[in-house]
C-alpha cells in the first residue's frame, strides 16, 4: 500500500520489498542526524500488522511462539520468533498489546502465511486473528509506534527520515532483519536472536527442541558479523553478494548501508568457523569484521550485551 508520504517533494522510494515508502527525502545525513536526537520519524508502513484479540490471546501466542508472552504487560513492546519444527526462523513479530489485542507488525509479504498458520492452531480457544490494514508503523530510532493508516498524511510537513537512515541505524545497532541477514535454514542463534526475541527459560513451543540443542550442547553453524567497508570504494555491496576468506565464500552479506559517523558499514552471516579478526571481502569490498555473534555462541555462552550497539 504506497504510502502518501511518497508524495513529498524530494521523497525518492525505497528497493523492494520496501517500495512503498521512502529511501530518502533528499539529505541522507541529515535525517540521520535527526533521527538519533529523536527529531523525526521513520515511515514504515510498507510494514503489515496482525490483530490478535480474545481472551486467550497472550497465552496461546505465548505456547506457539519464542518469547515469553503470558506476562506482557500492556503497552510493553517486544520480539517474538515463529520457528517450524527444524528451529528455522518463519516469522519475527515486533509486537504490543493493548489491553484487548496483540498488534504485532511484520515482514511486507509475510503477514498472510502468518495468519494462515495461527488460523489453523486457534483450535477452540477464544483467539481470533486478523490483518490490521488500518494500521500503519511509524518508528524513531530506538521505538515502532502504530498510527491509524489514514492520519499517515497528517505527516506531511513534520520532521520525516527515510528508511536508509534507519537502516544505517539498525545494522550500526547489530539487529538483524528477516529476509535480509536470515534465509530458510537460519536458526535463531546465529543472528544473536537468543534473549530478545527468544526466552530461554520457558514452555515448549515449535522449534523450542532446536533451541534448547544448541543452547546446551552444539553451535549455530553461522555467526553474524558487523562489517567495516573501505571508504574508498563508491558502491555498496548488494544483498545476498559473497563473503570471501582466502578465496573462499564463507557467507553473504545482508544489508549495507552509509552511516553518517562510521561511513559504510554492512551485516553479514558468515561461517562459524572463520576467524573473528580475519579480514575480508564483501561483494568485492574490503571488510573487517566486529564480533555479534561470537564463534562459540550456545553452549549457554551468550552473547555479551556490550556487543550491542546503542544508538547515540
Amino acid at each position: 500500500m504506497r504510502s502518501p508520504l511518497l508524495d513529498l517533494p524530494g521523497a525518492v522510494p525505497a528497493d523492494a520489498p520496501d517500495s512503498d515508502v521512502a529511501a530518502h527525502y533528499g539529505d541522507l545525513f541529515a535525517e540521520q542526524r535527526a533521527l538519533v536526537k529523536g527529531e523525526a520519524v521513520v515511515d514504515r508502513s510498507n510494514r503489515e500488522v496482525i490483530r490478535i484479540s480474545g481472551a486467550d490471546r497472550l497465552k496461546w501466542l505465548n505456547d506457539l511462539t519464542s518469547q515469553k508472552l503470558d506476562t506482557l504487560k500492556p503497552g510493553e513492546w517486544t520480539q517474538t520468533l515463529d520457528l517450524d519444527l527444524q528451529g528455522r526462523v518463519q516469522h519475527h513479530l515486533t509486537l504490543t498489546d493493548d489491553g484487548v489485542s496483540i498488534l504485532a507488525h511484520v515482514e511486507p509479504g509475510t503477514a498472510q502465511s502468518l495468519i494462515d498458520y495461527l488460523d489453523r492452531m486457534r483450535f477452540m480457544l477464544r483467539v481470533e486473528v486478523s490483518a490490521a490494514d488500518d494500521l500503519a508503523v511509524l518508528s524513531t530510532a530506538t521505538e515502532d509506534f502504530l498510527v491509524p493508516r489514514a492520519e499517515l498524511a497528517d505527516h506531511l510537513g513534520k520532521p520525516l527520515a527515510g528508511l536508509w537512515a534507519y537502516e544505517a541505524l539498525r545494522i550500526e545497532a547489530h539487529r538483524p532483519r528477516l529476509g535480509f541477514e536470515t534465509d530458510h535454514k537460519t536458526i535463531p542463534h546465529e543472528v544473536g536472536w537468543i534473549g530478545g526475541a527468544v526466552h530461554l527459560s520457558k514452555g515448549c513451543y515449535r522449534g523450542q527442541e532446536t533451541v534448547a540443542r544448541v543452547h546446551n550442547l552444539g553451535h549455530p553453524p553461522r555467526r553474524l558479523v558487523f562489517l567495516h567497508l573501505d571508504g574508498s570504494v563508491d558502491t555498496l555491496p548488494a544483498h545476498g553478494a559473497p563473503v570471501i576468506f582466502e578465496s573462499q565464500e564463507v557467507g553473504v552479506v545482508g544489508s549495507a548501508a552509509r552511516h553518517h559517523e562510521l561511513g559504510p558499514i554492512a551485516l553479514a552471516v558468515i561461517k562459524r568457523t572463520v576467524p573473528v579478526d580475519a579480514p575480508l571481502l564483501a561483494g568485492g569490498v574490503a571488510a573487517a569484521q566486529e564480533v555479534i555473534v561470537p564463534p562459540d555462541a550456545g553452549r549457554n555462552v551468550t552473547i555479551d550485551p556490550s556487543l550491542r550497539r546503542r544508538i547515540r
